[in-house]
């Protein structure tokens, strides 16, 4: 017997490594204008003297960069040499199914780790931290690939395959179902009235050009959607752990029909993509055309049958009922929808259903682990090979168990009542594992912002205070009125990102923005190729400041795409010579104080350069700072172009 999902763990696997390829990939470009030495915010501001021990490495954040002096390597290098050894072991994992096993994995994982505490601001992103946990299922989930004799030689797939690919599962549950809560428990009117859509597309981030046309859409529909969005995060994401196959094929369609949505409106770099192939833990071998011998009775497939019409009934009549769904036939073809539950009831139902749901995932996965053993002693081996296969059950079981205790600590904060029922053995064990990153809370558009006009930040350069002010025009994030929404995905422009999150609050709040500010004063060219157009090419500006706009889609797809109206004053005009900035500047060690060792250190380091140094930079000056979605795209074509090759022609 089989567990007939050989092919789903490998697709499984293809997708993490693609989905590794584009985040390294997408932050190597960046690296120099975001980190370097002349970067807005310095990796080496963060990291320590060089370490001697592996307490040292271990201690605070963990991070392979603490090692990188040691090769010769500055923080900029080193962020460098990381990203690209990652961009190597993933594309060799993408093109290559021999080289996704539990040796590729382990080292993606502990490198991306490496740049994420080092990254900052810029990324401390929610799809940074899935990536970070799916990433580490993935160790769990990969194969040993051991280069034995034949007859010592194990099959690549094994009867707990289906255990730890119920982590992914489990994974994509808490994801899928936090998101739909936060946006209820966040008591945001537009959520609850259901015009959060009204505002979204324009609001979002960066929107694509098709999400001026779904900002067009009329109302109903939009609410519609904003019901639709509910049903498919909130109650669907429970058949993940359904016994019936059908009903855990139906959630991925209904999981992959909103992915694939928010791919089309919005650049959410590889997040969706992630999402999706964490939905392929719903699926199997069947389901991709490979014959499983699987079998089922007439009286199953009814059985099955009458339990999907019921399940599916179930949720369209709660559907209706919890939305007040009503069709209006006159004036016009209409659907009315209103949330007919009060916050008061939703809370109630979330100190019921979380507790319930902690117990659905310990049944279920312990479920799986019965069904593995079981099909494990059923196998037509040798009793040793058996005996292996059952040990083999009970470690991975026991080890996804304790994986399920440690991610209840982050489920539990959906409900104020649910956190001490989690047994203290998994909360202090959370709290020890937090800054590995192996298990986190989500929750995403949790309050939509944008009400009222989309916030926009507009930064602007000057030779004098009275004088004509040129805007600084930034790769992607809305500027010029008449340029049309990008499609950038997967790539993520960090810097536009942030500038986004900027314009929701201030600068005191958001200080790497001075730091920017400095920068191009000083007219740093690792900054300024962040960058769509340099107002000032020749030499910096003497002023520099920023101004607060709302930007709103416009009515109608002519010459300018947007419309929009000056607010306020965001950052006073400077200089770069302002005693004020460079106090503070000094003060967070952007301007350096004098350091002779420092210096004679460097003098030495450029004398004496390492091998590892020499070829890092060799590869930055190949590189450069080229755009990001064209860089990953070309990485991404060449290896579908080799996989094709070594499949067919080798």
């Amino acid at each position: 017997m089989t567990s007939g999902i050989s092919y789903t763990r490998d697709v499984f696997l293809w997708g993490i490594s693609g989905v590794y390829l584009m985040a390294f990939a997408s932050l190597y470009v960046q690296i120099p204008g975001l980190y370097g030495e002349n970067g807005i915010l310095p990796a080496k501001l963060v990291l320590q003297e060089k370490i001697d021990s592996i307490e040292k490495l271990l201690d605070g954040a963990p991070t392979l960069m603490k090692l990188t002096p040691h090769l010769g390597l500055n923080a900029q290098e080193g962020m460098d040499l990381l990203c690209l050894m990652g961009m190597l072991v993933s594309f060799l994992s993408l093109v290559f199914s021999v080289a996704r096993d539990t040796v590729a994995y382990p080292i993606l994982w502990m490198l991306y780790l490496s740049l994420y505490q080092v990254g900052q601001t810029f990324l401390w992103f929610q799809w940074d931290i899935l990536l970070l946990e799916a990433g580490f299922l993935a160790i769990l989930v990969a194969p040993l690939n051991l280069q034995l004799p034949k007859k010592w030689r194990m099959s690549p797939y094994h009867q707990h395959d289906s255990i730890t690919l119920w982590l992914i599962r489990w994974l994509l549950f808490r994801l899928m179902f936090a998101s739909g809560v936060v946006k209820l428990t966040s008591k945001c009117p537009t959520w609850w009235g259901l015009t959060a859509l009204s505002v979204h597309f324009e609001s979002q981030c960066i929107p694509t050009p098709l999400a001026w046309w779904w900002h067009q859409l009329p109302l109903w529909f939009l609410k519609l959607s904003c019901v639709a969005t509910y049903m498919i995060e909130i109650p669907v994401p429970f058949l993940f752990f359904s016994p019936i196959r059908s009903m855990r094929i139906f959630a991925f369609y209904c999981q992959l029909i909103l992915q694939v949505l928010i791919i089309l409106t919005g650049n959410y770099n590889f997040f969706n993509l992630l999402t999706i192939i964490l939905c392929f833990s719903l699926l199997d071998d069947e389901h991709f055309g490979y014959k499983t011998g699987r079998k089922s009775s007439w009286l199953g497939r009814m059985i099955n049958f009458l339990a999907s019409v019921l399940v599916y009934g179930f949720i369209g009549y709660q559907m209706l009922h919890q939305f007040s769904l009503k069709v209006n036939w006159s004036p016009s073809f209409s659907v009315s929808s209103s949330i007919a539950f009060s916050q008061p009831q939703f809370t109630a139902w979330l100190d019921w259903i979380v507790p319930l749901t902690m117990t659905l995932g310990a049944v279920s996965l312990s479920y799986e682990i019965v069904i593995a053993i079981v099909r494990s002693m059923m196998e037509k081996k040798a009793l040793h090979w058996r005996l292996l296969s059952v040990a083999q059950c009970v470690l991975f079981g026991a080890i996804s168990a304790g994986m399920l205790g440690i991610s209840l600590v982050p489920l539990s904060y959906l409900s104020n009542s649910s956190y001490y029922s989690v047994p203290t053995i998994f909360r202090n064990a959370h709290e020890k594992f937090e800054p590995f990153q192996m298990t986190s809370s989500y929750g995403l558009f949790r309050v939509m912002t944008g009400v009222g006009g989309r916030p926009e930040v507009i930064v602007e350069g000057s030779d004098s205070l009275e004088g004509d002010w040129k805007e600084y025009e930034f790769m992607y994030k809305p500027g010029n009125l008449s340029r049309i929404p990008p499609v950038v995905a997967p790539h993520q422009p960090r810097l536009d990102w942030q500038m986004w999150f900027a314009a929701l609050g201030s600068y005191q709040h958001n200080t790497w923005f001075v730091n920017m500010a400095y920068r191009l004063l000083q007219g740093q060219p690792e900054v300024i190729q962040l960058l769509h157009h340099n107002p000032f090419p020749e030499e910096p500006p003497k002023y520099i400041r920023a101004t607060l706009y709302h930007y709103h889609f416009s009515q109608n797809n002519g010459q300018d795409w947007w419309v929009r109206e000056k607010k306020n004053e965001y950052f006073p005009p400077v200089e770069k010579d302002n005693p004020s900035l460079v106090q503070y500047l000094k003060h967070a060690k952007i301007i350096p104080e004098e350091d002779t060792k420092g210096k004679q250190d460097q003098k030495k380091r450029q004398i004496l350069p390492s091998f590892t140094q020499r070829f890092v930079t060799f590869v930055r000056m190949l590189v450069g700072q080229t755009d990001g979605f064209t860089f990953i795209l070309s990485i991404v074509l060449a290896s579908f172009i080799i996989n094709i090759y070594s499949k067919y022609f080798w």
